[in-house]
């Protein structure tokens, strides 16, 4: 469907040049987009989607453990999209204080992410909307450490950005000027929260990803907080009661489409070319998340029968076994802190899991060791690397 572009151009002044800057207009009404009896299908597939993995994940005895590692690979991926080069055993390395990372600052740009990440799902949790306010906080924990730390955390920004280039004169894009800025953000937060309109929650989550992309409304952060903006919406929508959807793979995998995608939406109004990506992203992701459901419950079945053969030994190698269903990679310290079990008896049953070759000791010290559930790990790893 040809449309004209979503928004304006005006023409701002800086560092000694002129350039054109974009200003969106509202969000379009979901009454106005051209859904395609094709696109209505991939809408059907992504919901169907969706609602299997919930479904799926109460399969699992503990479905917190998949939780916490969903959170590490979203954190990864959502971040390895703006450059960062950290893996998710960089991350669970350095959550064992173990720094093996080669690069600490991107790794602490992970860490920070995950952390705006828990905080605002407990938000939400907490009976919070999805406001400015909450946004700003978000920002705030994500760059209040590490390289962004000077690029005003927590606050919207009062100075010009611009998407690729040297300069707004050679940018591949410019967003709104810094005086726009609070507008637009009140306008999204409303349409958010369905005022005046109400949206399905699929459709916006992924319009409104695609505003705050074009708002780029910080100076530092904005791919990551948008991503996150996905997901809190779908929360918030109860559309997924976890945020279990790594949908960054998804983006990752397709990360020149993904951008191609966004910028022709600003160019012609392509609303529907852009859905139809998504739709298939949130499928894509959602039977992955599912696929690795079934591994994991199959692993975990399996090595729980093994652990059965240590006899009167069985109980706290059970409980060392669920330290690592928890979190694949751990320090014996980690565990004796965790199930209060006696340093001793924690290392034999280390040992004991040795044997079993359920998992493996991975950091070559005689102290301080480190052990690795690597077939849980791989698993969850799937095609980050």
């Amino acid at each position: 469907m040809k449309r004209k572009s979503i928004g304006s151009h005006v023409v701002i002044s800086t560092v000694g040049e002129k350039a054109e800057a974009f200003v969106p207009n509202k969000l379009i009404k979901e009454s106005e987009l051209a859904i395609s009896k094709d696109l209505r299908v991939k809408y059907e597939k992504a919901l169907l989607s969706i609602g299997k993995l919930d479904a799926h994940i109460q399969i699992l005895k503990n479905p917190e453990y998949l939780l916490f590692m969903s959170l590490r690979k979203e954190a990864v991926l959502s971040s390895r999209i703006e450059g960062t080069q950290s893996s998710l055993s960089d991350l669970l390395l350095y959550e064992v204080k173990e720094d093996y990372s080669v690069k600490v600052d991107d790794v602490v740009e992970v860490s920070r992410y995950l952390k705006a990440l828990e905080f605002a799902v407990q938000k939400l949790k907490d009976g919070f909307p999805i406001s400015n306010r909450l946004i700003k906080e978000m920002h705030k924990i994500l760059l209040e450490s590490g390289r962004g730390k000077n690029k005003q955390p927590g606050e919207f920004r009062k100075s010009q950005n611009w998407i690729g280039g040297t300069r707004p004169g050679n940018a591949v894009f410019v967003p709104p000027p810094a005086t726009e800025v609070v507008r637009l953000m009140s306008d999204l937060e409303k349409y958010i929260n369905n005022q005046p309109l109400t949206t399905s929650p699929l459709i916006k989550s992924a319009l409104s990803h695609v505003q705050f992309e074009t708002i780029h409304p910080f100076l530092d952060g904005n791919g990551r907080v948008g991503r996150l903006l996905i997901l809190l919406i779908l929360i918030s929508e109860e559309i997924i009661k976890t945020p279990m959807l790594y949908i960054s793979l998804f983006f990752k995998q397709n990360q020149k489409e993904y951008y191609h995608l966004l910028n022709l939406v600003r160019k012609t109004g392509d609303w529907e070319k852009w859905l139809d990506f998504y739709f298939e992203a949130i499928t894509k992701t959602s039977k992955d998340v599912v696929s690795s459901i079934d591994q994991i419950k199959s692993l975990f079945e399996k090595d729980e029968e093994t652990v059965e053969k240590l006899g009167r030994k069985r109980i706290s190698g059970r409980q060392v076994l669920e330290e690592f269903q928890s979190r694949p990679i751990l320090s014996a310290a980690m565990i004796v802190e965790s199930r209060g079990l006696a340093f001793h008896t924690v290392n034999e049953r280390l040992k004991d899991l040795i044997k079993l070759k359920i998992i493996k000791e991975i950091s070559g010290k005689e102290r301080d060791r480190v052990y690795s559930y690597q077939k849980y790990y791989k698993i969850i790893n799937g095609d980050i690397d």
